[in-house]
């Protein structure tokens, strides 16, 4: 059994989920609450949920898989990221940081899934 809270992309993509929490509840307008601040909070909680639930799987294979899918949920999180900049939720300077984070916890479950 691995533990997950040892795993560099699981803490940035933790922090990266408090994150987006707070700004949802702070800049998004309030009509959102059930439509992209919703998928939003979805999408950047699914990334370390699967990365924990994979580190408790007995094979490398299973892992894998939902490593594979917390890469899936990264891609959908830096959509919508762009969505709601242009939407004008996010500021081009916010929406650059979100995306740059996101985009680098993609990388590194690639790389590690590659170790697999």
């Amino acid at each position: 059994m691995r533990d997950f809270k040892q795993l560099t992309f699981w803490k940035r993509s933790h922090l990266l989920t408090l994150q987006v929490y707070s700004l949802t509840k702070s800049s998004f307008p309030k009509e959102e609450m059930y439509g992209l601040i919703s998928q939003i909070r979805r999408s950047s909680s699914s990334i370390p949920t699967n990365i924990a639930e994979g580190c408790g799987r007995n094979s490398n294979a299973e892992f894998r898989r939902f490593l594979i899918i917390s890469t899936g949920s990264s891609s959908e999180l830096e959509y919508q990221f762009l969505l709601a900049k242009d939407l004008g939720y996010l500021s081009d300077a916010v929406f650059k940081e979100l995306s740059a984070e996101v985009i680098e916890i993609r990388k590194m479950l690639y790389s590690y899934i590659q170790t697999l």
